[in-house]
């Protein structure tokens, strides 16, 4: 069996169509069409059928794509220890980090491992966690920063966790702003201010809406931005007040940030594919992102310290 095209077949599972498989691999659908039509005949089995202009796997299809995932994992371990015999991480190591996740935990990181393992590679890729958990399943990446509070995708038994932080959801108000350093504010004070959220449908956009409505009114949403430093600019103008974690909160803004009366956190989660151990340089990558300069994290964010998750290192799900 090809193990590229056993990567195709794990994208179709995870992904669901032929064509979000031919985008995903820079193909053409009938270029993905053909590689699977391939696999079928290296296997013997038929692992795709139709069902109208669509196609689904078929029982044989699901357990191989399922299998398939564990042997690519294993491949690219083996592949690592013959570059270093096990015994220096090499190699290249994807990994999925939502937006307020790069610039303090990602980056700090892949710094230090540049300097420690000159052999491995990082590649950090920009995705929210209702992006980074099929990627991760699909595996599309290696390993994914997340949060175990995001209740549309929720995380499986197929995933093994990394604790790296709690994050406080902050009120966050340009310096003037009444609410400024008045300690806990109760949202409910703040009905009739300018709101600026994420995007719709967003982990940040559901929870600020969710939280409004909780404190029994409607936010007057007066800007959408899918990037949170944009938000940040909207806010030190004097022009709207936000919801953002405190990850989100970048020192250079001239910002107020507030805890709010009802304390609202969320868990700063790594997490990998379950199953074979992880091989060297996944593992260099999850000791660095468990070990966060601290001058990197915002007020209202906590690392978790080796002992948080003892010294197995991976915690189960």
């Amino acid at each position: 069996m090809n193990p590229w095209r056993l990567r195709l077949l794990t994208q179709l599972d995870t992904l669901g169509t032929v064509r979000a498989v031919a985008q995903a691999a820079s193909l053409s659908p009938s270029s993905v069409s053909q590689q699977l039509a391939v696999l079928e005949s290296e296997t013997r089995t038929q692992l795709i059928e139709r069902t109208g202009r669509r196609v689904r796997l078929t029982s044989a299809g699901l357990i191989l794509a399922r299998r398939a995932r564990a042997i690519l994992d294993h491949m690219d371990s083996v592949e690592a220890e013959l570059l270093g015999f096990g015994e220096e991480p090499a190699g290249l190591v994807r990994l999925g980090a939502f937006q307020s996740a790069i610039h303090t935990l990602a980056v700090p990181a892949v710094t230090r491992l540049a300097r420690e393992h000159p052999h491995l590679d990082v590649e950090v890729l920009q995705l929210e966690p209702h992006e980074s958990m099929p990627a991760l399943r699909g595996g599309d990446v290696d390993l994914i920063i997340t949060t175990t509070d995001f209740d549309e995708l929720p995380l499986g038994p197929d995933l093994d966790l990394v604790p790296l932080a709690t994050d406080s959801i902050l009120l966050v108000v340009p310096p003037g702003h009444p609410a400024a350093g008045r300690g806990a504010v109760d949202l409910a004070a703040l009905a009739d201010e300018a709101w600026a959220f994420d995007m719709p449908q967003s982990y940040m956009a559901n929870l600020a809406l969710r939280l409004c409505r909780q404190a029994r009114f409607e936010p007057r949403v007066v800007c959408r931005f899918s990037n949170y430093m944009m938000a940040l600019q909207h806010v030190e103008a004097g022009l709207s007040i936000a919801l953002l974690p405190g990850l989100a909160v970048d020192r250079r803004y001239r910002v107020a940030t507030s805890e709010l009366a009802t304390p609202v956190t969320r868990t700063i989660t790594a997490a990998v594919r379950r199953g074979a151990p992880p091989r060297a340089a996944v593992r260099a990558v999850l000791d660095a992102l468990r070990q966060p300069p601290d001058a990197s994290l915002p007020a209202g964010t906590r690392p978790h310290r080796a002992q948080d998750v003892g010294s197995g290192g991976v915690t189960p799900s």
